[in-house]
């Protein structure tokens, strides 16, 4: 058997660690939503807060586009939708292009909430971020974007 070429050990070398990177930052997202979603309501999920600022930046309004922009499945929504109902954080209403429809629209009280966990979120990453060149963080946010299409 063949050795491989030194580029393709280091080229994997380098995969690795993008991977365990990447892991280590979305253990750390985890604790961002965890800890958003706990400013919002002390008993909201992570799933929950995701849900929510889906509806609230108007993102997904209904469950169908949350499930879709999610990415996870009708129960798990359906079951956070009807906790952020209970808890007064949104609400359905008649969709006024389609009368059988219903969208779901984030309360006042939620978007106030949302507001102060976004930005305290936006206020640690930017921490971050404002150490880095605007060329670095715009090159950061083109791979990113091409690693995720």
């Amino acid at each position: 058997m063949d050795a491989q070429p030194a580029d393709d050990v280091a080229l994997d070398a380098a995969i690795a660690r993008v991977e365990q990177e990447l892991g280590r930052l979305f253990a750390r997202i985890r604790v961002g939503w965890r800890e958003a979603a706990a400013t919002v309501h002390p008993d909201l999920q992570p799933l929950g807060y995701q849900v929510l600022t889906s509806i609230a930046t108007g993102k997904a309004t209904s469950a169908g586009a949350i499930i879709d922009r999610l990415h996870t499945d009708k129960s798990a929504v359906s079951r956070q939708v009807r906790q952020l109902e209970e808890w007064g954080l949104i609400e359905s209403v008649r969709d006024p292009n389609d009368r059988r429809a219903r969208l779901l629209v984030a309360t006042p009280l939620a978007q106030e909430r949302v507001e102060i966990a976004r930005s305290r979120y936006h206020d640690r990453i930017g921490e971050r971020l404002r150490a880095w060149s605007a060329d670095d963080v715009d090159h950061f946010a083109e791979l990113i974007h091409a690693l995720g299409a």
